[in-house]
């Protein structure tokens, strides 16, 4: 729900720190943390006091929604904020005013529930665009932005992805990243994402563009894949000139339109060469990276 947030009581923060994720594969773990985050989106549990603890906040501005995550520095969510907003568009804040107040209504329940204050945090942009535009608005709250990183960076810091692409259905763009040994060596970006599913819903239902957007979100079989298919196969098409020339072996789905059932299975049908991965909840995923990022680069989360 929109304006609500948790935090993990303290037992169960410590039960997780104390499982043994030295080995745990690295998709399995985001899997898990992803899931973690999904439970506690919209909670109304007690609130915990971290004030001592050492943990980081991440802000990502995205098309169709905004999310402010707190992690501790084992990884493990501890707050996970979302508002659905139409503020961004194409990587651009096309209402600066809305999202600056829902990045301070969102920090401020995370001071709320973690009953200490947030002055920095870490936030992103997207290939191609101006990172200011994402620091301007995060820095309006108050708050010092540590690191700005672009999105598909993050993630494939999150998955530690040697070899591979990501590939982020946004809500206005579909983005691939080229992945080589652990770096993003090329990156493109065109206009297809998750608004052009909604239009063509809306199209063949009959229905507002706004109520197809809450039928895709609330679809739980095949039946809204289906009727996209057309539209998820151009997506491939959009991906399969992204990735011409580079050897990738695996490409990792990021985005909200990802979840969409059925979604990878028409996706990765056009793709019979690679491994297509989707993580168990891609609407999350960058989110989760990006308050990640900082504890990544000071060495592996356990």
């Amino acid at each position: 729900m929109a304006g609500e947030s948790t935090a993990l009581n303290l037992a169960e923060q410590q039960d997780t720190a104390n499982r043994d994720t030295a080995t745990e594969p690295s998709v399995q773990r985001v899997n898990r943390r992803l899931d973690r985050v999904s439970d506690i989106v919209g909670s109304k549990r007690s609130t915990t006091d971290v004030s001592g603890g050492n943990w980081q906040v991440g802000i990502d501005l995205g098309t169709a929604d905004i999310q402010t995550l707190a992690i501790a520095a084992d990884g493990e969510p501890l707050v996970a904020m979302l508002t659905w907003a139409d503020v961004v568009r194409d990587g651009v804040v096309v209402d600066y005013a809305r999202a600056c107040e829902i990045v301070r209504e969102q920090l401020a329940a995370v001071e709320s529930c973690l009953g200490a204050p947030v002055t920095e945090a870490v936030t992103s942009f997207p290939p191609g665009t101006d990172a200011r535009l994402s620091t301007h608005v995060v820095e309006s709250a108050g708050v010092e932005v540590k690191h700005v990183i672009d999105e598909p960076s993050s993630v494939a810091a999150l998955l530690a992805i040697d070899k591979g692409a990501v590939v982020d259905i946004g809500g206005g763009t579909t983005g691939t990243a080229i992945v080589e040994g652990g770096k993003v060596i090329h990156s493109r970006d065109d206009a297809t994402g998750g608004r052009h599913l909604d239009l063509a819903l809306a199209g063949h239902l009959g229905i507002a563009v706004e109520q197809a957007e809450q039928r895709k979100r609330e679809c739980t079989d095949h039946s809204v894949a289906d009727i996209l298919r057309p539209v998820i196969q151009k997506m491939a098409d959009v991906v399969h000139q992204h990735i011409d020339g580079f050897d990738v072996p695996r490409l990792y789905l990021s985005g909200g339109s990802c979840a969409l059932p059925g979604f990878r299975d028409v996706f990765a049908a056009e793709f019979p060469a690679c491994e297509v991965i989707l993580p168990s909840q891609p609407l999350h995923l960058t989110p989760l990276a990006i308050a990640s990022y900082r504890f990544n680069q000071r060495g592996p989360l356990a």
